[in-house]
C-alpha cells in the first residue's frame, strides 16, 4: 500500500506516513497515541484552570477517568446507532473497537452526564466544572483530530485549495471516493491519488481559534457554565460547515440528513439561547472562584 500523504499546493510531499509503531513486536496505532496525547493535554490544561479558580484539582484525575470511559462508550455507541446497517447482522463486531468508528458527539454527550453525575453525587459546582473542563476538551480535540491523518480518514470532496491534500486511492475506503473525486483523480508514479478537503484540518485550526476566544472570555464571564456554552457556540460553528465537506457523513436513517450537522444547528441555537438568558440572570458578574464556590450550596 502507498503510504503517501502530499499537500500539493503548498508544496508538501510525505513519501512513508505510516498507521502505527512496533513496540517490542506490537503494534501500536499512531490514532491511540495521538489520542492519548489529547487527554493528557485536556487533562493539564483542566488542572491549570482548576487551580487558577481555587477548585480542588486532585478531583479532576477521578472525573476525567470517569469522562474518558463514559466518552468513548458513548462515542461508539452514537456511531453505532447511526451505522446500524453496518452492525446489525455481527453484533460482536460492534465491541471491535480496532476496526474504528468513535463519533465525537458521542464522547463529548457521554462525558457531559458523567460529570454532571460526577458532580451531583460531589456537590461540586456543575457550571464551573463544564468551564474548566471545555477548556481542556477543546485542546484536546484540537491534537485529537490529527488521528484522522495518520488513518486517512474524516476527509471531505474534490478540492484543488491551498489546503487540498492528495490520498492514494489504495489507502481510503472505497465507499468514501464520491463521483467527483474520481473524475479528478491524479495519477502520480503510477498510483492513483484522490485530492480533498483535509476537514481534519479545518477543524483543528478552527478549534484553535476557539480556544484562544476562551481563554480571553473565561476573565469576562457572568455566570457559571457561560464559557461552556460559548464553547458549543463555537465548536458547533464550526463543525456546521465542515461536516458539510465530509464525504463520510453519518445520516438519519434514509433521510439523507447528516446527524452530525443537525447536532451542530441544535448546539448553535441551544447555546445562544442558554447565553442570553444566563446573562440575564447575572445582575453582576461573578466574583472570583473559590473552592468554597466550587461545592453547591
Amino acid at each position: 500500500m502507498n503510504m503517501s500523504i502530499n499537500f500539493p499546493n503548498l508544496g508538501i510531499y510525505l513519501n512513508n506516513v505510516g498507521k502505527s509503531i512496533s513496540v517490542f513486536g506490537f503494534e501500536i496505532a499512531y490514532y491511540g497515541i495521538i489520542i492519548g496525547c489529547a487527554i493528557l493535554l485536556g487533562l493539564t490544561l483542566a488542572e491549570r484552570e482548576a487551580k487558577r479558580t481555587g477548585q480542588d484539582t486532585d478531583s479532576y484525575i477521578d472525573m476525567v477517568i470517569i469522562g474518558v470511559i463514559a466518552g468513548v462508550a458513548c462515542a461508539r455507541a452514537y456511531y453505532v446507532i447511526f451505522s446500524w446497517d453496518n452492525y446489525k447482522d455481527n453484533l460482536l463486531s460492534i465491541l471491535n473497537l480496532r476496526q474504528g468508528g468513535l463519533a465525537i458527539y458521542g464522547g463529548v454527550i457521554g462525558a457531559i452526564i458523567s460529570i454532571y453525575i460526577y458532580c451531583r453525587v460531589k456537590k461540586y459546582n456543575f457550571g464551573l466544572r463544564l468551564d474548566t473542563t471545555c477548556l481542556g476538551l477543546v485542546a484536546g480535540q484540537i491534537l485529537g483530530r490529527w488521528g484522522n491523518f495518520f488513518n486517512r480518514e474524516a476527509f471531505g470532496g474534490y478540492t484543488d485549495n491551498l489546503l487540498a491534500m492528495q490520498l492514494p486511492v489504495s489507502a481510503v475506503r472505497a465507499h468514501e471516493i464520491t463521483e467527483e473525486m474520481w473524475a479528478n483523480v491524479q495519477v502520480i508514479a503510477g498510483e492513483q491519488f484522490i485530492q480533498v478537503h483535509p476537514t481534519f484540518l479545518y477543524e483543528s485550526l478552527w478549534n484553535v481559534g476557539v480556544i484562544c476566544f476562551l481563554y480571553w472570555y473565561r476573565k469576562k464571564k457572568r455566570f457559571d457554565g457561560e464559557v461552556f456554552c460559548f464553547y458549543l457556540l463555537g465548536y458547533g460553528l464550526g463543525r456546521v460547515w465542515i461536516e458539510g465537506l465530509r464525504t463520510d457523513q453519518l445520516t438519519i436513517g434514509s433521510t439523507g440528513i447528516p446527524v452530525s450537522q443537525l447536532l451542530a444547528a441544535v448546539m448553535i441555537v441551544g447555546s445562544a439561547i442558554l447565553i442570553i438568558l444566563g446573562r440575564r440572570r447575572a445582575k453582576t458578574p461573578p466574583q472570583p472562584n473559590t473552592e468554597e464556590t466550587d461545592r453547591e450550596i
